[in-house]
């Protein structure tokens, strides 16, 4: 089964120190920050009692956890969950580009006291609000 923490427990015993909650699609516990962009995601739940228990596990287990991919509703209830930082290994600032790939202030300042990390992903989509962009540095 891939809803249980005893997989989530042999992956860690496997050597995975790193997991993303989410891709492009919900997981049975979180939600897609592609909810919305697509009509085949129906429901808004955020983070449910079991994805809580998965934060809990991955932070008793010492894996880093992602919210890139996820909503930013998801990311909210991760940060009043976790004890450990957590991540966006690839998103970029909302407020920089409207994309729901991208985090919110209020989550940024809330990874700030998580003391986490936000690196930024330089997808055109992400920082130039487009599909091509000219780089000047």
């Amino acid at each position: 089964r891939s809803s249980d923490l005893a997989t989530l427990r042999m992956y860690y015993e496997l050597g995975v120190r790193y997991m993303s909650l989410t891709h492009s699609c919900n997981t049975p516990w979180a939600e897609t920050s592609s909810v919305g962009l697509h009509p085949f995601y129906p429901r808004n739940v955020s983070l449910t009692e079991f994805g809580k228990e998965v934060v809990k596990e991955m932070n008793r287990l010492g894996m880093i956890i992602d919210l890139s991919h996820t909503s930013a509703n998801t990311a909210r209830a991760v940060l009043l969950v976790s004890q450990a930082p957590v991540i966006f290994s690839h998103s970029s600032a909302f407020a920089l580009c409207n994309h729901p790939r991208n985090v919110p202030d209020d989550v940024l300042q809330s990874i700030k006291r998580n003391k986490g990390l936000v690196m930024v992903t330089f997808h055109t989509k992400f920082v130039a609000c487009s599909q091509s962009s000219n780089a000047n540095i």
